[in-house]
């Protein structure tokens, strides 16, 4: 978005962005595209978290578009530091289902008081709720809606697309086990599963053989799961297990029941959960369907998180004898102009990798129920610790805060140490020219000895263990000083 200037008049646009890494997002954007006439349309960048004292002097170089949250944007008005009253002429409202779940709405209508009476606005919105149509009511007059069809998936030359057809559940461990911990699949990788505690579930079993991957949990908030999403593009996870966007369906033969007067809410998902919403997961190489989607819709969303702006990508789905019906369905939607199917088999034999089964097994009985259950409530439980709304309630209730901090520990599951190795043994003769299963460990090692001699070079003379380098260093006794004569 990008407004030319006219001689004599300023044009300013204002893009509502609800987290920082959206609104720098936009601003590399603009900023890409008006590379060739950046004179004529300046940027401002409202969404760092600094001071407003210094982000005064780029307002008062009146900018053609500014970017920022609404409250970044509402606290530079009360400031008196930005005036739109007289300037504004394009208002662009991204991600509003997502701008009403980050609690935004009251600074939004707030933010309608400081604006003119005539302005071009623009809303966008993934879901079309009843907080998003009263939004459209209050912001926009006489709008014009355009519904932007599903993108289909790329070609064959671009997205590699496979089933492995399973036997039990668990021969989907086993495999997933095998790719990951064999270093078979390489790069970044989103693992999707049916629900949210098959989720954690995978989640403690990757932790079982020392692969770190993360959870995106719908009942959390909005920014927790932005900083999840952050975390994976900045690489310290390279995996992320998550559920499907869209909610079951309610059949049209059965009415939604209506709640008693005094009955507890359900403890529901966030209805505007979204596994890429706002913020593009960045150089995913592969998209493991660990569940069959319910639904096509549902498998062209998960698939095209790989396989972005020319870049290669391959889709994996685990397919149990029960899953054939909704993976036959998928088959035959996506099929090609021939009817071939778009979806090959994977060519991989489970006898090669039998010499893991007992430890996969292992790893399956750590995971138990009362584990995931655990798992979950010590994310709860950190989000409560670390949450910046409940800040100001724990310091008038100190004991609350203590008696959270000091309940019992949660103990998920319990690792065992000799799962994390993978011995020669164990990897199938056929691929030991291609498994890697110690590189990761290797690197790490290799940048730890690289930082110890940045430092000061090597470690102290005698400080290693003998029994495990076999080299030992005597050191030759003091001798007595000799008596005066």
């Amino acid at each position: 978005m990008a407004a030319a200037t006219a001689p004599g008049f300023e044009h300013m646009g204002l893009d509502g962005r609800l987290l920082r890494e959206l609104g720098q997002q936009v601003v590399r954007s603009l900023r890409q595209l008006a590379a060739f006439c950046a004179r004529d349309v300046r940027v401002a960048d409202l969404c760092a978290q600094t001071d407003l004292a210094a982000q005064r002097p780029v307002l008062m170089e009146k900018p053609d578009v500014v970017v920022g949250t609404p409250g970044r944007v509402l606290a530079h008005l009360s400031a008196r530091s930005l005036s739109l009253r007289d300037s504004l002429e394009l208002l662009v409202l991204d991600e509003a289902d997502l701008l009403l779940s980050f609690g935004f709405g009251e600074d939004i209508k707030s933010l309608l008081c400081h604006l003119p009476k005539i302005y071009q606005a623009m809303l966008m919105s993934a879901t079309f709720s009843p907080d998003v149509e009263a939004l459209k009511e209050l912001v926009l007059h006489n709008p014009v809606t355009v519904r932007l069809p599903e993108p289909q998936l790329p070609s064959s030359s671009q997205l590699r697309q496979f089933v492995v057809h399973c036997g039990t559940e668990e021969d989907k461990f086993l495999l997933l086990c095998a790719l990951l911990k064999l270093r078979l699949l390489r790069g970044r990788a989103l693992l999707f599963v049916g629900t949210l505690a098959r989720c954690y579930r995978l989640k403690l079993f990757l932790e079982q053989f020392g692969i770190p991957a993360c959870a995106l949990n719908s009942e959390l908030p909005a920014r927790s799961r932005c900083h999840v999403i952050t975390q994976f593009n900045r690489g310290i996870y390279d995996y992320i297990v998550a559920t499907d966007e869209e909610a079951p369906a309610v059949p049209a033969e059965q009415p939604p029941r209506k709640k008693r007067r005094g009955a507890a809410q359900s403890k529901g998902k966030d209805p505007e959960y979204g596994v890429a919403r706002g913020i593009d997961f960045q150089n995913v190489a592969a998209v493991i369907n660990f569940d069959v989607p319910p639904t096509v819709e549902s498998y062209i969303h998960r698939v095209g998180r790989t396989a972005r702006a020319d870049n290669p990508g391959t889709a994996l789905t685990f397919a149990l004898p029960e899953e054939q019906d909704a993976l036959a369905q998928i088959e035959d939607t996506l099929a090609g102009e021939n009817g071939e199917s778009m979806l090959q088999p994977y060519k991989f034999s489970t006898e090669e990798i039998e010499g893991l089964r007992y430890r996969c097994r292992d790893a399956m009985r750590s995971v138990t129920k009362q584990a995931v259950k655990e798992a979950r409530l010590r994310e709860i439980k950190d989000e409560l610790l670390n949450s910046e709304k409940l800040k100001a309630y724990f310091e008038d209730n100190p004991r609350d805060l203590h008696v959270l901090r000091h309940d019992k520990p949660l103990h998920p599951a319990i690792i065992k140490p000799h799962l994390r190795n993978v011995p020669d043994y164990l990897v199938p003769p056929s691929l030991r020219g291609i498994a890697k299963p110690h590189l990761k460990k290797r690197k790490c090692l290799r940048l730890r000895h690289a930082g110890a001699n940045r430092r000061g070079g090597s470690t102290s003379r005698g400080t290693g263990n003998p029994l495990q380098s076999f080299k030992y260093a005597r050191r030759r006794a003091k001798r007595p000083a000799a008596p005066p004569s």
